[in-house]
This record gives C-alpha cells, sequence and structure tokens, in this order.
C-alpha cells in the first residue's frame, strides 16, 4: 500500500479497520473491517483453575516492550497448525515504528532468559487491539494474555478487541458483536485516556491476578 505510513494505521485503528495480509511473501496490505467483531470483555474475563494455578506458579519470566520485535517474528513465523502469516515485511516495519512511537506495545514470556510466547497490540486511547500471540512453551501465551488483562484494568482500559474470536480465545469469554456494536464502543473507548503502564513493568503472577480481580 503505497504511502501508507504508522499515522494512517492509527487512523484506522480509529475507525474500525485493521491491516491484513495474505502471506508473509505477498507485498500488498489491505483493509479489513469484518461485519462481526471478536472483544474481549475485560469485566467478564475467565481465567480457568488450571491457568490460575500456572499463574501463580511463575513458570515465566513476563515483561512488556522489552523485545517487540521478537514478539512479532514470533507471531510471524510457522507453527503447529499455522504454516502461513498474514504479517508480511511492511506490516512488520508498520508495527515497529508505532512501538517506538509509544503505541504498539508487546507482553513477553521468557524461560531461561528464551523468549517462549507472547503478544503484542496498539494501545489507542482506551481501547487495546491486540493482533496476535504465540506460544513455544505449554500456557506462554495464556499466561502473557493473564498479564495484558491485568495491566489493561489496572490502566483503566474500556475495549479488548480480538479481531476475530477462537476457541483459544472463548475460554476466556471472548464474545461476537456487530459491526455496528464495535464501532459504537470503539467510538467511546478512543476518547478515554488509560495508562498502559499504571503497573510496573515486571509483576508477579499474584499481582496480575489480584489486578484482575479487584478492579472486575
Amino acid at each position: 500500500m503505497k504511502g501508507f505510513g504508522p499515522a494512517d494505521l492509527l487512523d484506522c485503528y480509529a475507525r474500525g479497520v485493521f491491516p491484513m495480509a495474505e502471506g508473509r511473501d505477498d507485498p500488498r496490505i489491505y483493509l479489513l473491517e469484518p461485519d462481526e467483531r471478536g472483544i474481549l470483555p475485560l469485566d467478564g474475563f475467565h481465567i480457568p483453575r488450571s491457568l490460575r494455578k500456572t499463574v501463580r506458579r511463575e513458570p515465566f519470566e513476563v515483561s512488556i516492550n522489552r523485545d517487540f520485535a521478537g514478539v512479532i517474528d514470533g507471531c510471524a513465523a510457522p507453527g503447529a497448525g499455522r504454516e502461513e502469516t498474514w504479517i508480511n515485511p511492511g506490516i512488520r516495519s508498520l508495527y515497529l515504528m508505532l512501538h517506538e512511537a509509544g503505541y504498539a506495545h508487546s507482553v513477553e514470556c521468557r524461560d531461561a532468559g528464551y523468549l517462549v510466547g507472547g503478544l503484542y497490540g496498539v494501545a489507542l486511547g482506551s481501547a487495546f487491539f491486540g493482533e496476535s500471540m504465540f506460544s513455544r512453551a505449554t500456557d506462554a501465551s495464556k499466561v502473557a494474555l493473564v498479564h495484558l488483562v491485568a495491566r489493561l484494568k489496572a490502566g483503566g482500559y474500556t475495549l479488548l478487541d480480538t479481531q476475530f474470536t477462537t476457541a483459544h480465545l472463548e475460554q476466556f469469554g471472548a464474545e461476537v458483536i456487530t459491526r455496528e456494536a464495535y464501532r459504537e464502543r470503539l467510538a467511546e473507548a478512543i476518547e478515554v485516556d488509560a495508562d498502559f503502564h499504571a503497573l510496573p513493568d515486571v509483576i508477579s503472577g499474584d499481582q496480575a491476578l489480584q489486578s484482575i480481580t479487584q478492579t472486575s
């Protein structure tokens, strides 16, 4: 998409549109606004009991924004059940620029210093647009999601956009709403200030769970 930069991408998010590509080797970027939208209600976020135990056990070192490029590359890499990716070099470059500008954030999970899972997305007002997640170790992406929600709730966010829903997300309470309902929620959310750094950059599993419980 010629002449399309990070400011244009932020404008797309504010209008409810997000970018996609056919594959990592396809240089084209197209914009998508589905008829139905997946969201993860922050006040109705459900953590399965087994995952609560895992979060408390802290099998991973969880951090934010320490290796944004590593997370986006992890999301773009082939994995089990995912041989192709929508993250091409143009999209990667755009999100790296948004990260440098303070709009795109990552949550990372490490084991013995190695990046084994994480997620990234874009923050605008009190809306957070989840883009992608990956996992190279059992429950790594799930733990990253719990830490993300803890941070969003503590920071005053009101909307967590997942774009689509999957069985993976439905276990946490993800639901589908119409395009019109999404636009209404988005318009309200981007007018409200929120703080991604309301919590320290590194928190414990218990702190993450407490943040979710205390702000419910």
